[in-house]
């Protein structure tokens, strides 16, 4: 015993995620949403930036779900994939996922 705590048994257990790490994106939104990020990483900036009006209409409706009347900044079209996947993870967070798979394949396709 070191210090008054009893280590003995210290990490032989099996390690626990903090529910803070607990993914709540379900498998299918988060293959969409790595789809998403892999397109958007591959555009040339001129059709990112032709597409940038859909992903921020996206984002806007996400960000409606977690935080209402919250405005979406912007980050610019290198900041979009970042920023949804922010706000799907909060849309899912707070329990208002439904249609964000829809809502992101739709936006996975219309992806130029």
């Amino acid at each position: 015993m070191t210090g008054g705590r009893d280590t003995g048994d210290a990490g032989t257990g099996s390690p626990v995620p903090a529910s803070s790490s607990v993914d709540p994106v379900p498998a299918g939104s988060r293959t969409e949403l790595d789809r998403i990020r892999r397109r958007w990483a591959e555009l040339p900036l001129a059709r990112a930036e032709d597409a940038a009006p859909a992903v921020r209409g996206t984002l806007t409706d996400l960000a409606a779900r977690s935080a209402p009347g919250a405005a979406v900044p912007d980050l610019g079209v290198e900041g979009l994939a970042d920023q949804l996947a922010v706000l799907v993870w909060e849309a899912y967070a707070a329990g208002r996922g439904d249609g964000v798979h829809e809502l992101l394949t739709g936006l996975r396709r219309a992806l130029p």
